[in-house]
């Protein structure tokens, strides 16, 4: 590896095997050392993969770390890149960048004022799936898109995560801010900016029961609806009915469909990087295959179960692109696709989603964001190893 960023990371739980993974692929930054509010977990991580692990504190304030990565609880996003930035670090943290839609924006002022760069999970859209949709809608290949559904149905976090109470809870639980990230990112990626929103709720279950780790079978209180289905308007007057759910056990539907006024699109899981996109142009056709697994970031990576006990035997996973991709923009002085600016308009659609479903009434979207360009094979060559 040649001239790379040293990242210190903060969080050693369930995520960070991931991003360790990603030392495989990409070619300018390196976890040095780990910190964890839980000392017992820092030295695990930092034993396992040889780094060194340090205090929340001493990781912040180590001048040899240019980058943290923040992979905390979703609560403490915000007071971990807060502290990060103010201690002059440029910050990349897992989604979503903030609990609240106050202190996301306290987030993208605080690093612009320090000329720091924030940038923020999912990078999923960056994935060869994704992509290969953004081309065939720029080709205008359905044309006009004038609506859509996409949906994530799940019977929820508890049955592969050791500790899933977070997702649960009163102020931070919930699919919205669980999975929205990734279709959120995905439709604004793919059709731009929304402006309006409005939804229902479903209350599931009021306790479940873990499924994995050393606390299977103990049951905990449901804290949050578990079921939003939203109907968002987006600027170019593009209308998707987005259904997240963690109270289906199974569906056959896709992720993402798009409808354009000469055909549609399905879009792959925008949880992932590769998978094909289909489209259909006249009735009664077969649908059009356009396969990705030939795609830099498409391409399967994964032919071994690891210990996330939801991650697929074979599939592509390049998470850690975002960071890397960060990384390279930091150093050229460029714009960075997963930047804070769509990272608050995400989450602006994420907290008017779910007051919009609460409530019955229709949210205003308060951003907007640029359009991210399209991740080429000449800018992603940039950054692999």
């Amino acid at each position: 590896m040649g001239k790379f960023f040293k990242v210190g990371l903060i969080g050693c739980g369930h995520i960070s095997e991931t991003y360790f993974r990603a030392h495989k692929y990409f070619n300018n930054f390196k976890i040095i050392k780990c910190a964890d509010i839980n000392s017992k977990a820092s030295i695990k991580c930092a034993k396992k993969y040889k780094i060194k692990s340090l205090s929340v504190n001493e990781i912040l304030k180590d001048k040899e770390v240019k980058i943290i990565l923040n992979l905390t609880i979703p609560k403490a996003h915000y007071e971990v890149a807060k502290k990060a930035l103010k201690n002059g670090k440029h910050v990349y943290s897992e989604k979503p960048m903030a609990i609240s839609f106050k202190n996301g924006q306290e987030l993208v002022r605080l690093a612009r004022r320090k000329k720091l760069y924030i940038g923020n999970a999912p990078d999923t859209f960056l994935g060869g799936g994704n992509q290969k949709a953004k081309e065939l809608i720029e080709k205008k290949i359905i044309g006009k898109i004038n609506l859509g559904n996409a949906i994530f149905a799940f019977p929820g976090v508890q049955s592969y995560h050791p500790s899933p109470e977070p997702w649960f809870a009163k102020k931070e639980g919930g699919p919205v801010i669980d999975m929205g990230p990734y279709y959120l990112t995905a439709l604004v990626n793919l059709l731009g900016p929304a402006k309006e929103v409005t939804g229902s709720i479903m209350r599931g279950v009021k306790k479940r029961t873990i499924g994995i780790g050393p606390n299977k079978g103990k049951k905990f209180k449901v804290e949050c609806p578990t079921t939003y289905l939203s109907t968002i308007v987006f600027k170019n007057n593009t209308i998707i009915r987005l259904t997240l759910s963690f109270d289906v056990i199974a569906h056959q539907r896709n992720h993402i469909e798009l409808y354009g006024d000469k055909g549609s699109l399905i879009v792959p899981d925008p949880n992932m990087f590769g998978g094909s996109v289909f489209s259909c142009k006249k009735i009664g056709d077969k649908w059009k295959e356009y396969k990705t697994s030939k795609m830099p970031l498409g391409k399967i990576n994964i032919r071994t179960q690891s210990a996330r006990a939801n991650e697929s035997p074979t599939n592509a996973n390049y998470r850690g692109v975002g960071l890397a991709e960060m990384a390279y923009c930091i150093k050229n002085n460029i714009l960075h696709r997963c930047n804070g600016e769509l990272s608050l308009h995400v989450l602006d659609i994420i907290q008017s989603t779910m007051k919009a479903s609460k409530t019955g009434i229709k949210q205003k979207i308060k951003t907007t964001c640029k359009i991210p360009k399209r991740f080429n094979n000449k800018d992603i060559k940039k950054i692999l190893i």
